[in-house]
């Protein structure tokens, strides 16, 4: 700890230096985002965009959008209930969630419910693929989602209101605003959901039970230009949910789950001629509350506090070298029924270094090392590099070296938990191609990943669940990627979007495939614009996968759904949506015993204005 606390002075003192020698200001976008590390440090890297045209067809949460826009493939206890992703053959604590900047994974069980993020609330969505604990910490290793909200300082007012109501009585609503000058920029939004989600099964006529859910999430930033050189940003972001939890087909439930979510970034940057230094703190809570029996008064409950600091300084050397280095302090504490009052601190250093061998040709390097107080860390590196081959075809290579850090429930959960745990390493390496053909691009990946000392829930001697460092486990797969955004004459528009994966997963002592990895997954979408009228479809295929005891059968499930835009006075701008949820009444289990809901409408009200 002593160590990194002196690289932690060196480094201030050493970019106060280079700051001090800055001349000419380098100029402000018009729209700042808060992780340029997504742009400017992943030639290597496969990066897939989700704009606000596929956001506002993806659904309410995360989970659909998604499904049907990735090769994410999806653990759901029932709609609506807990969604845990698998990217890449992986488990759910191995995908980074990155929420403008910073790493959002529970410290509790290193996952993010996908169910309890709304789409509505960012920018944009951007999908990384493959290794990037170097940049972005613990748990990135299948690949990271980043949810972005930009700020725009250029002068603007705009609102958006969004009303829907749809099958098994669910209401939905959202309000966002946004506005602004070249001085400071500002965005709030806010998002209600609640829904019986009393689906019949297909197959037997009965009823989704205690599945009942509602939510509301809310989310504010904010920007102000302090000086030509000095901008100053605050994040917020605010969930809150209430959902009883359904059973299965042979258990019925009744129990429920509360959840709060509290977020909070407060970010700094000053650019100079050819450098950028960046400070941000962070606030973020989490707690949830367990009821066994809804009707009852016992209940457990647990959170976590994590406070961040973390000073990053970006910098030109020449026109072939660009060093990007940060440090960060992360503090976590804990208090729960079943885990004690846990506490950790953890510092990182990272450092980046972008050579630009030529126009067509460059590469990063990336070094990071942890300091923790719990345990040791292990060191990690990424290499990264892109070659373009003329103007529509470029080959991306990239190799690292990841890791997982045990969980407080990993660590302290009473009874099971494990004291003796290590951090989980993996390397991975990952060969890419890309062309561009006018309004189409195509992407196909192939990669391999090895990992060590992955954790894994088993029971113990005594028949008490307890996690050990015991799996070694193998993966390898393929990836293919198409997309199409072809304008037509006289107000016309297509989109289509493809995704193909094959993966492989095995558990090395047994050659077995991992529970819940399907090797064939593949999904497709396209709509199609003309004038004020708008008509989508897509469909979603999810092979076999395997689960305790046997298999679970695939499954194919596809949406419907229409637009009709209005113009009214002024700025004011009507949509009408309507879509067809699971078109054919296809019966399917995303988890086993556990089925999903029958064809069901949504409706779509949107004012623009």
């Amino acid at each position: 700890m002593k160590r990194a606390i002196t690289a932690i002075g060196l480094l201030l003192f050493l970019s106060g230096q280079i700051s001090a020698q800055e001349k000419q200001l380098w100029v402000m976008d018009e729209v700042v985002v808060s992780d340029s590390r997504l742009k400017n440090y992943a030639e290597g890297h496969k990066l897939t965009r989700l704009s606000d045209s596929t956001i506002s067809r993806g659904g309410s949460f995360l989970t659909s959008l998604l499904a049907f826009n990735s090769n994410l493939y999806f653990k759901e206890n029932g709609f609506g209930m807990v969604s845990s992703p698998a990217f890449r053959g992986t488990s759910a604590s191995h995908t980074a969630v990155v929420w403008n900047g910073i790493n959002i994974n529970s410290p509790l069980n290193g996952q993010v419910d996908f169910n309890t993020i709304n789409p509505f609330s960012y920018s944009s969505v951007d999908i990384r693929s493959g290794g990037g604990s170097v940049q972005f910490g613990t748990g990135a290793i299948g690949g990271s989602i980043h949810l972005n909200n930009e700020l725009r300082f250029e002068e603007h007012f705009e609102n958006r209101m969004m009303m829907g109501l749809g099958s098994f009585d669910t209401k939905l609503a959202n309000y966002s605003q946004n506005f602004g000058n070249q001085k400071w920029s500002h965005s709030f939004g806010i998002n209600y959901w609640e829904s019986d989600n009393d689906y019949k099964y297909v197959k037997t006529g009965e009823r989704n039970s205690n599945g009942d859910f509602q939510n509301v999430s809310l989310n504010f930033n904010s920007g102000y230009v302090l000086s030509d050189k000095n901008v100053i940003r605050l994040y917020h972001q605010s969930f809150s949910g209430d959902r009883n939890l359904s059973g299965n087909l042979v258990a019925p439930a009744r129990s429920r789950y509360k959840d709060n979510h509290y977020r909070t970034q407060l970010e700094w940057m000053s650019f100079g001629k050819k450098a950028t230094s960046k400070l941000k703190l962070a606030h973020l809570f989490e707690g949830f509350t367990y009821y066994e029996n809804k009707d009852s008064d016992t209940f457990s409950e647990g959170g976590v506090t994590t406070l961040l600091a973390r000073y990053a300084y970006d910098i030109e050397l020449s026109d072939f070298f660009r060093v990007y280095t940060f440090l960060q302090y992360d503090n976590y504490q804990g208090s729960g029924s079943s885990f004690g009052s846990p506490q950790r601190n953890d510092i990182s250093f990272t450092a980046l270094l972008k050579h630009t061998l030529s126009e067509d040709l460059v590469y990063n390097f990336g070094f990071r090392r942890d300091f923790s107080s719990d345990f040791s860390s292990p060191s990690v590196f990424s290499l990264d590099g892109e070659y373009r081959v003329g103007e529509h075809y470029g080959l991306q290579l990239s190799a690292s070296k990841n890791f997982r850090m045990p969980t407080f429930n990993d660590l302290y959960w009473k009874p099971g938990g494990n004291g003796d745990l290590v951090p989980e390493s993996s390397y991975q390496i990952d060969v890419g191609q890309h062309l561009e053909l006018g309004a189409a691009s195509f992407k196909v990946n192939g990669y391999y990943i090895a990992t060590k000392d992955m954790i894994r829930w088993l029971p113990n001697s005594s028949g008490i669940w307890a996690p050990s460092n015991i799996d070694q486990v193998r993966i390898y797969g393929l990836e293919g990627e198409f997309a199409l955004s072809y304008p037509i004459q006289n107000e016309q528009n297509l989109v289509v979007r493809s995704n193909y994966a094959y993966t492989v997963s095995e558990n090395q002592a047994t050659d077995e495939q991992l529970m819940y990895v399907p090797y064939h997954r593949a999904n497709a979408s396209i709509a199609y614009n003309l004038s004020s009228f708008g008509i989508f479809y897509r469909h979603l295929y999810n092979g076999p996968v395997s689960i305790t005891g046997g298999k679970l059968k695939g499954y194919q499930v596809a949406d419907l759904g229409v637009t009709y835009a209005l113009k009214g006075k002024g700025k004011l701008h009507y949509s009408l949506g309507i879509t067809l949820n699971n078109l054919f009444n296809a019966y399917y289990e995303n988890v086993a015993l556990r089925p999903m809901p029958n064809r069901n409408i949504q409706t779509q009200l949107t004012l623009n204005f």
